[in-house]
């Protein structure tokens, strides 16, 4: 089936006619179907679409605009099962992982629809007698939603929910490879009585699509989501016309595993967060620092873990399922290569596995590393496959001053029994998601998510209450009577 862009109301080929296929990763001779291979002129008419309904949508009544997210949230609930499977065959997640991130969407289009009758602003004192002194909220005005493939309908969500609780309009380009899932979250929408023009779907490449979105001097804001290389495209475009701009990128995120830890509940922290979404998270655990006192029980732990999970399409709900593409696995397979190069010891997995119809699909091994450096290019730079490497340290500090040694700053958990150290690490380690006995992987809807240094923008945060910061501007009013 061919799947259209959404424009001003109405599913439209692309300008060109081109379409690009979505493949199944878990079995590439499958095609989950076509989408638009939109270009200058498509991107360019979503952002027509978006300003055109710019104001009536903002003087929408915020109860209004919240009972058509409710519905959409609704809808969503209603075609789980279809969504989900969607989601499967196009990005290759586990049915479960699947399935929890299209409740995510849910839970998401229903907490911002509540939020969208409480948006007004506050009411100051004013030094003045006769005075009236308040603050108002209002939405900034067309923004442009740039979502990557790994979490397809979640981050979607996450963005255009709030945009649209605060009286925005969107221009939304999801990732070509998992269009499809994006269709789906905008079908929902369109159903939920959404006015025309309020959203727009555009797919295709970034470098024409999404530099549009970025560039176009009309829109007021840029919420991106994908890879820093990409993110500091976006970044450029956006301030060249001063837009405002919100990027989350990646992580080369950190378990510290301190002596008097647990080990087997270290072992089942760090698996889980490197290996769930095969390792395809921002969040995902990629480094465990461990305490020379455990090491040995922890890699040895560890690397029989790893062993142990199974491998297998996505839609038969394995432990773990393929990577997303064919440069992804490519990817990972280097980036093991290039570990066992510089000196690394590798414990398990490296490889692509073996089993009935593995081979058609993108999948690889779980994998552990054992005596990394700091410094190796496998404990510095983001892998985005299931692959751990474990660095032994000899105390305390030098744990802190190798989970911060990275340019990235997103998430970082510590393992321990002492609330000195997990007070000390949540005061010394640069990230915006601390976690203390817990995977770095795995957020809540309600509070504040995003990174430090290159991870980020550092300028907002998404999710929660400061999820709707981006999506206004504070107008200051003075009446006087």
């Amino acid at each position: 089936m061919a799947y259209k862009n959404y424009i001003a109301g109405e599913w439209r080929d692309a300008e060109s006619g081109a379409t690009t296929a979505s493949r199944n990763p878990a079995d590439t001779s499958e095609v989950v179907g076509e989408v638009a291979e939109s270009d200058v002129a498509d991107a360019t008419a979503a952002i027509d679409a978006a300003v055109e309904a710019q104001d009536e949508w903002a003087s929408t009544p915020g109860p209004e605009r919240g009972a058509i997210l409710r519905r959409t949230g609704s809808l969503l609930a209603e075609r789980k099962e279809d969504v989900t499977e969607t989601l499967v065959r196009e990005e290759g997640k586990t049915w479960s992982e699947a399935s929890g991130e299209v409740q995510r969407a849910i839970d998401i289009f229903h907490y911002y629809a509540g939020k969208a009758s409480d948006l007004g602003g506050e009411v100051k004192q004013s030094s003045s007698r006769d005075t009236s002194l308040y603050v108002r909220k209002e939405p900034i005005g067309t923004v442009s939603v740039i979502t990557p493939w790994n979490y397809p309908i979640a981050i979607p969500a996450w963005k255009i929910a709030p945009a649209l609780a605060t009286g925005n309009t969107v221009a939304f380009k999801p990732a070509t490879n998992t269009g499809i899932t994006g269709v789906r979250l905008v079908e929902c929408l369109e159903d939920a009585g959404l006015p025309d023009g309020v959203v727009n779907l555009v797919t295709g490449p970034g470098k024409t699509v999404g530099d549009t979105l970025a560039s176009d001097e009309r829109v007021d804001g840029v919420s991106f989501t994908g890879s820093s290389g990409v993110g500091d495209i976006v970044y450029q475009n956006a301030s060249a016309n001063q837009t405002r701009a919100l990027l989350e990128m990646g992580g080369k995120n950190p378990t510290v595993v301190c002596a008097d830890a647990d080990v087997d509940e270290a072992v089942d922290i760090v698996a889980s967060g490197a290996f769930g979404v095969t390792g395809q998270a921002c969040t995902a655990c990629s480094r465990a620092i461990v305490h020379e006192d455990r090491y040995d029980e922890f890699v040895s732990k560890l690397t029989e873990r790893a062993a142990s999970i199974d491998i297998g399409p996505g839609l038969d709900d394995p432990g773990m399922g393929p990577q997303s593409s064919e440069g992804e696995l490519s990817g990972t397979l280097d980036y093991i290569e290039t570990g066992v190069d510089e000196g690394a010891t590798l414990e398990t997995g490296g490889g692509r596995p073996d089993g009935d119809g593995l081979d058609e699909g993108y999948f690889v091994e779980p994998t552990v590393f054992s005596d990394v450096d700091p410094e190796m290019t496998i404990a510095q730079h983001e892998i985005f496959g299931p692959v751990v490497a474990v660095i032994p340290v000899g105390g305390f500090n030098e744990a802190i001053d190798v989970a911060n040694g990275v340019e990235q700053g997103l998430s970082a958990s510590v393992v321990t029994n002492d609330l000195n150290k997990a007070h000390r690490f949540v005061d010394e380690v640069d990230a915006g998601v601390v976690k203390t006995n817990e995977k770095t992987t795995g957020l809540e809807l309600h509070v504040p998510f995003g990174g430090m240094k290159a991870s980020s923008s550092e300028t907002y945060r998404e999710q929660g209450d400061e999820g709707l910061s981006f999506y206004t501007i504070t107008k200051t009013v003075y009446m006087n009577y």
